[in-house]
Order: structure tokens, then C-alpha cells, then sequence
């Protein structure tokens, strides 16, 4: 077989051929790359002495390409574009992939080699780049137990490999079930108070499913969130807030309560064998945040600056609940919807009035001028390019004089095939082929409403919000500018890789921004400065309840990741018992609850969830200086590249930082942001 992943890709710019790429060439590659990749390895340890950064370290970096090549677009297609063959094909491999990895990065031997040039690094001339990638490896040597006992060894790739599967079926589950639910209307009345898009989306579900004079709503974001904003019909908001609640909680085949415990039960078990009492401490000595302490300080600071601001929401939707005759009775699947209303009486604010402004394209093409004033970059869309879904957009991203920088897959639309929810993801890391520089491929995949008939695919503030999040995760990986793969781009702890995506939320709503890209998609008019300032404003309202439920989610991963493993009987019973303790509001849930928290039992953010607040305190510090001298000052522009986005991990987070900001982050702006403290 002529097998693709077997050598680099001869596509146009090195992009994968998705368009030949089948199963067999993926299971052969797996077969093929593991082989070849030990052949690599044995040559490694065998390699004449002295041992030196090329025959060791270097060699190590370049060995595993063709198991790397097959993996990246396994796993990719995977979230983006799945099937059950091909899951069936990751379940199967997965364990095989993570058993291959552990047995070289718990290789004695090997070790033996790295340490000793680690221990005698000052004897080699090494650059910054190369004792970065050295120490890189020497600590994944160490985190994998390479110096535990054969016995610990073999237990711990026995855990690393049950951990694989259990995130992918938990995964799985969770894609199903979204699949399976289905909220259908045949009354018009029920659709009172739903805004056009969300009926007429509705409508082409239910057609899509054989159904005429029907409406069918879902569980994706872009159906079920304008459902609990707008639809009056009280009992179907609960309906449909119950069907997202119990995702992967209804004791069927797509239950994840069994696959949470025994996760936790294996990675407290990690923990220990690896030397750390909990599997908190065990992930977060390697993050900026250092230990649980300082996250716990953090978390617990704003959980208490926040529930002021929480309940005076609280209390005015109580008002209008009220004046309908609903009395006190606040659930969680009415606060969205009054949310809404205040929004409407306090702010003269309606969501769906500022829709029109923000169709995919001009809210893309606002993204990339955006990219453009501060770094200089263009983007060209190519077609005939090889794509895994006729949705995919791709796109060459090229510097001010023309010098290519990587390509940008775009994939903005839900499917059946693909999971909930939005993220950016690397088929390629950039790197340099001695002077050549290899481009990455990256790309950004959401779930935002569809095109319906005539219009154009209309973006809620949040979901521009969400695109220009990404694309500045996109930036980090585009604009790496590393020698080594495992430096570049977002390849940093995760509370510092949230940092270029956090900050460019701010350049979406900045008001001469949204007048650049936001134009009414019938008479082309520049969304007016009122509308601009009603947004502004309405956008204050809110804080409480958004970062109460964020908190809730991040507070609950600590819990779950520091508390003995033997007290958690029950996943609802002790999920019950941390709200209790935190004193959450009964209306609201956390943004996640165990069953469906794909970020830590799915994802790889397990002791993570805390990054987007603990990366916020990063990025509300650095905007506060663009914002003092100018959102496109050319010079800070060009620090926050050479600083930030083009170092990946070429030096420790807090370094960085320091190296653009010329000192240590200040939570201060984060606070009067999120309204916890007066704006100075």
C-alpha cells in the first residue's frame, strides 16, 4: 500500500492529503510508526560514544515522525470530523500509542544518557534553544518515573494506557448523547419568544431529520443556549436544561459516572507511585501556578469578591419573576432568560439586534485586519486544497513582505461528526529544517449556526468572542518561530497557553474594531456608536453569574483532584456536597458538572480548568498597557510577538511574561474588569 503518512506530505505547503487519507492508512501508520520509531530509538541508545545534543537529544526530537504524522490526524479528525469506525479505531489504538511512549520515556538505559548529559551540561555549547529542549526531555523522562522500580514501571503504564481509553469513551459518550437529544416542537406557540434565527435553525434540524411542520432543538450551543435566553414556555426551558444537565448521567450505555470514578481512582493512583500525595499536586509542579495553594488563593479571592456582584443579579431577577407570578422560585433555566430581560429593560440591549452586524465573514475579515495592524500578517484563502469536510476554509498566512508564515484551516459549523463546543488544534508544529523553516498547519473549529438559505451564518457577541479566542491560540501556533517542535507554539503549561487567546477577546469589542468589521448584513450600515455602547454597557451585566458558574466548574476540578479517592463514593453526592460548602446559588450549576466536563475527564485539562482565570489575570495586565498606549501600538505589538507568541516554550512562563512586561503581572486590572473593584 502507498501509504501517505509514511513520508512527508507532498501537498501543496505540507498540508495533510485528507482527501486520500483513509482508515487503513491510519491503522497501518500506527503499526508502521511504532516499529519504526523503536528501530530509531535503538539506534539512539546504541549511538557511539561521547554522547553529544545531536546523537542524543536532537536525535530524540526528530525519531517518531511517522507515528507523530499518523496520530496528529488521527486525533484531530477525531474531535473534528469522527465516525464510528474511526473511534472505534483510536479505542483500540490508543492504549497501544500511550504503552510506546511510556516504554521509551521509562527506558533506563536512555535516561542514563540524557541525565548524564543533563548533570554535564556546561562541557557541551549548547544555546538557549538547545538546553531548553534538553531540559524539556530530562523532565518528561523524570514525570514518566523513569527512576521508579520495574514493578512501579509496569503499573504506571498499566494506569497511563486505561486513562487513554477512558478519556476517549468518556468522549464518546458525550458525543452520543448530544446526538441522541432531541427537543421537538410541533406547537408554534411553544416558540414564543424565540428571535427568527433560532426557529428557522430549528426548522432546518427538523427537516434535515424527515420531519415537516416541525422544530427541533438540540443540545449544540447555537440551539440550546438562545432556547434558555429567549423561549417563554417556562416548562420547555427546564425540558431542554434537564436534557443538558444529565448528559452522560442517565445510568444507560452513555453513562460516565463509572468512567469519572475509576479516572480518578488511577490518577490519585499515578500520584502516588510518582511520588505526590494527590494528582493536583502532581500536575500543577510544572505550571506557573506551582502548587494547589496558590490556585486555591486565586480561585477562593475572586469566589468571594464575586458573590456580592452574584446576588444583586440574583435579586433583580427575583424582581421580575415576581411581576410574573413565579414568585421566588429562581431556577437554573430561568436566569438566562431574565438575564435577557434586564438586559432589555436596564440596557435597552436586545441580542438579536446586534446579530445582524455580525455575519462570519466580516467578523473573519475584521479578525485577520485586527492580525494584521499589530503583526504585520495577511491571510490569502486557497482553494483546491485537500480538506476532511466541504465546510473547511483554508487559508495561507503570509508576512508583511510577502515570506509565508503557515496555513489556517477554519472549520466553523456543527455536525454530527463533530464534537460540542470550539477549539484550535496543530496537524503540524512549526520548526526549522536546519534554515528551513517548516510551516505549521493549524486550525480553529467551532460550533456556530449554519447558513439558512440566502443568509449568512449570524455570530452572537459571544460566539465573536469565542472566534477571536481561538484565533489567538491560532496566532500562537502560526507565529511560533522556534527550532524545535516541542518548543513551538501553544506547547506551554496551560495556564499560560490561555494568555494569547484571552487577550485578543479584547480587541473584538474594542469600539473603533467593531466599527472596522461590523456591518448590517442587509444594508451594509457600520454598526452605530449607540449600539457600540449598549453593548459595552450590557456587558457589565452578567459578571456575577459567568464567572460564579467558571469558578464553580474550576473549583470543583481542584476538589475532585486533591481529595482522597476512597471519599468519593457518589459523583453527584459529592459534587452536592462541594456546592454546599462553597455556598453556590441553587440557580446556579457549575458551567460543567462531572458528567459532561469534557475539559478534565475527555481533554487534557485535568487540574487545568483554573488556567482560563489564572491566564486572565495575565491578560486584563498586558491589554491595560496596549489600552494606555494604544491598541495598536506598533512597538508593544512587536514585544508581545517576540516575547510571547513567537517563544512557545523556549523559556518558563513567568519569564516571558516579565521579558514583555518588564515586570510581574498585577491582578488589579482583572478585578476592575470583572467589577469586583472600581475602576481606578
Amino acid at each position: 500500500m502507498d501509504n501517505p503518512l509514511f513520508k512527508p506530505f507532498s501537498t501543496p505547503y505540507g498540508v495533510p492529503p485528507f482527501d486520500i487519507i483513509t482508515l487503513d492508512h491510519i491503522k497501518e501508520g500506527i503499526e508502521h510508526g511504532i516499529t519504526t520509531h523503536l528501530q530509531e530509538i535503538h539506534t539512539i541508545k546504541n549511538a557511539p560514544l561521547p554522547i553529544n545534543f545531536d546523537n542524543l537529544v536532537y536525535a530524540l526530537e526528530c525519531s517518531g515522525t511517522i507515528l507523530e504524522r499518523t496520530t496528529n490526524v488521527m486525533y484531530n479528525l477525531m474531535y473534528a470530523h469522527s465516525s464510528p469506525e474511526l473511534q472505534a479505531l483510536v479505542q483500540e489504538n490508543a492504549p497501544k500509542i500511550t504503552a510506546h511512549y511510556d516504554a521509551i520515556f521509562m527506558d533506563t538505559v536512555l535516561f542514563e544518557k540524557m541525565d548524564h548529559m543533563w548533570k554535564n551540561a556546561s562541557e557541551h555549547k549548547l544555546n538557549d534553544q538547545d538546553k531548553r529542549l534538553l531540559e524539556m526531555y530530562h523532565r518528561q523522562f523524570v514525570n514518566n518515573g523513569v527512576q521508579l522500580t520495574d514493578d512501579q514501571k509496569q503499573r504506571l503504564s498499566e494506569i497511563n494506557q486505561s486513562l487513554s481509553t477512558l478519556s476517549i469513551r468518556f468522549a464518546n459518550n458525550l458525543l452520543e448523547e448530544v446526538n441522541r437529544y432531541k427537543l421537538v416542537i410541533t406547537n408554534p406557540d411553544d416558540l414564543k419568544g424565540l428571535p427568527p434565527s433560532s426557529i428557522d435553525a430549528a426548522r432546518e434540524t427538523a427537516i434535515a431529520n424527515g420531519l415537516e411542520n416541525t422544530w427541533i432543538f438540540t443540545l449544540q450551543n447555537t440551539s440550546i443556549i438562545p432556547f434558555l435566553t429567549f423561549a417563554e414556555n417556562r416548562a420547555l426551558r427546564k425540558q431542554i436544561w434537564e436534557g443538558l444537565s444529565s448528559k452522560g448521567d442517565k445510568g444507560d450505555q452513555n453513562d460516565n459516572n463509572s468512567i469519572i470514578k475509576e479516572t480518578l481512582q488511577l490518577r490519585e493512583e499515578k500520584a502516588k507511585i510518582l511520588g505526590q500525595s494527590n494528582y493536583a499536586n502532581l500536575v500543577l509542579k510544572d505550571r506557573m501556578a506551582k502548587n494547589a495553594d496558590n490556585v486555591n488563593a486565586l480561585l477562593d479571592q475572586l469566589w468571594q469578591g464575586i458573590q456580592p456582584l452574584t446576588a444583586i443579579e440574583e435579586a433583580q431577577i427575583i424582581e421580575l419573576m415576581e411581576a410574573d407570578s413565579l414568585g421566588n422560585d429562581i431556577q437554573a433555566w430561568d436566569w438566562r432568560y431574565y438575564a435577557e430581560k434586564i438586559k432589555k429593560l436596564h440596557f435597552d440591549f436586545d441580542e438579536e439586534t446586534v446579530r445582524p452586524y455580525f455575519s462570519l465573514g466580516n467578523v473573519v475579515d475584521g479578525m485577520f485586519d485586527v492580525a494584521h495592524k499589530l503583526y504585520g500578517i495577511n491571510f490569502e484563502k486557497l482553494d483546491n486544497m485537500p480538506i476532511y469536510h466541504p465546510d473547511v476554509t483554508v487559508y495561507l498566512v503570509k508576512e508583511y513582505d510577502g515570506k509565508e508564515t503557515g496555513i489556517l484551516y477554519m472549520d466553523y459549523f456543527p455536525r454530527e461528526s463533530k464534537q460540542g463546543g470550539a477549539w484550535m488544534t496543530s496537524y503540524i508544529n512549526q520548526s526549522y529544517n536546519n534554515q528551513d523553516r517548516v510551516l505549521p498547519v493549524i486550525s480553529i473549529v467551532c460550533n456556530f449556526t449554519k447558513p439558512i438559505g440566502d443568509q449568512p451564518s449570524l455570530l452572537t457577541m459571544d460566539e465573536v468572542n469565542t472566534l477571536f479566542h481561538e484565533f489567538g491560540h491560532a496566532l500562537h501556533g502560526l507565529l511560533s518561530d522556534v527550532k524545535y517542535k516541542t518548543l513551538a507554539g501553544t506547547n506551554v503549561p496551560t495556564d499560560f497557553v490561555e494568555l494569547p487567546s484571552q487577550i485578543m477577546e479584547n480587541w473584538a469589542t474594542d469600539p473603533a474594531v467593531l466599527k472596522s468589521y461590523a456591518r448590517h448584513v442587509m444594508t451594509g450600515e457600520v454598526i452605530p456608536d449607540s449600539l457600540i455602547q449598549k453593548i459595552l454597557d450590557s456587558d457589565k451585566h452578567g459578571n456575577g453569574f459567568a464567572l460564579t458558574e467558571y469558578l464553580a466548574a474550576s473549583i470543583l476540578d481542584m476538589y475532585f483532584h486533591s481529595t482522597p479517592s476512597r471519599e468519593i463514593t457518589s459523583i453527584r453526592d459529592f459534587e452536592s456536597s462541594i456546592w454546599a460548602k462553597i455556598k453556590l446559588p441553587s440557580a446556579i450549576i457549575s458551567r460543567y458538572k462531572s458528567t459532561y466536563f469534557s475539559h478534565i475527564f475527555g481533554g487534557g485539562y485535568a487540574v487545568g480548568y483554573y488556567s482560563y482565570i489564572w491566564s486572565e489575570v495575565l491578560d486584563a495586565d498586558a491589554y491595560a498597557a496596549f489600552v494606555e498606549k494604544g491598541i495598536f501600538d506598533q512597538t508593544l505589538a512587536q514585544s508581545f510577538r517576540d516575547n510571547i507568541l513567537s517563544q512557545g516554550g523556549n523559556a518558563e512562563p513567568d519569564e516571558l511574561y516579565r521579558r514583555f512586561m518588564k515586570r510581574d503581572p498585577s491582578i488589579q486590572p482583572l478585578l476592575a474588569k470583572k467589577g469586583i473593584i472600581p475602576v481606578a
